[in-house]
């Protein structure tokens, strides 16, 4: 029997909800994983709405479950009726949705707030002992809620251009957990804490270098299920 796994996603599209590739890069490798997956997103107004086409923002409103539902082809349940009990992990894609919506890490860094489902879903698992997986920025909602974790971003300096967020890695290291540099095609296991993260698009590689990366997440998150 595959594993149960909950997909969070915080609208759609990356300059304001999940980052599409992630989203799709995680149900793929899920798939191939042989895990039956249900997705959910918080029942809420986005923080801001972008156009995507000309990288401003756009005088309009949005719901990131009702966006979040373009990416799910409409098999989608509000994160407030998410319940651990009924699933093996919980995975989290990337994006500036999840810095937006999902927290306020985009205005605030590390002293941002996180959604109070969110917040109550990762404690949930971790307090069950299940397996949390998280890639791109999600990363630092483990770092917020649960200090003293080991989480990776890519890299903490800017090597070769490629990780353009790298002070991210230092903004992580304040909150009191330890930031795990890794390569883009790689993914860390906090054992302790059952949390993997892989850095995706906080990296700029080919795209099947992130799918890569994502992939190595999603199979240790089943792992660990």
């Amino acid at each position: 029997m595959g594993k149960r796994v909950a997909l969070v996603l915080a609208g759609c599209g990356v300059f304001d909800g999940s980052e599409i590739h992630e989203a799709s890069a995680a149900l793929v490798h899920l798939s191939r994983g042989g895990a039956e997956v249900k997705i959910f997103a918080p029942n809420i107004e986005q923080r801001d709405v972008v156009n995507h086409l000309k990288g401003c923002p756009a005088e309009e409103k949005r719901n990131v479950l009702v966006e979040s539902a373009r990416l799910a082809r409409g098999n989608i349940q509000d994160l407030a009726e998410l319940k651990a009990s009924e699933f093996d992990a919980v995975i989290f894609p990337g994006g500036f949705g999840v810095a937006k919506n999902l927290c306020s890490w985009a205005v605030d860094g590390k002293n941002c707030a996180v959604n109070e489902h969110v917040n109550s879903t990762l404690q949930a698992f971790h307090s069950a002992k299940k397996p949390i997986g998280l890639c791109c920025i999600s990363p630092v909602l483990a770092a917020k809620v649960f200090p003293g974790c080991e989480v990776t971003v890519g890299q903490d300096k800017n090597v070769d251009g490629r990780f353009p967020d790298a002070e991210t890695a230092s903004a992580i290291a304040e909150l009191g957990c330890k930031h795990i540099c890794k390569n883009v095609n790689e993914s860390h296991v906090d054992k302790a804490n059952k949390i993997v993260t892989t850095c995706a698009f906080m990296c700029k590689a080919p795209l099947h270098e992130i799918f890569d990366g994502i992939g190595t997440m999603v199979q240790e998150v089943l792992k660990l299920a």
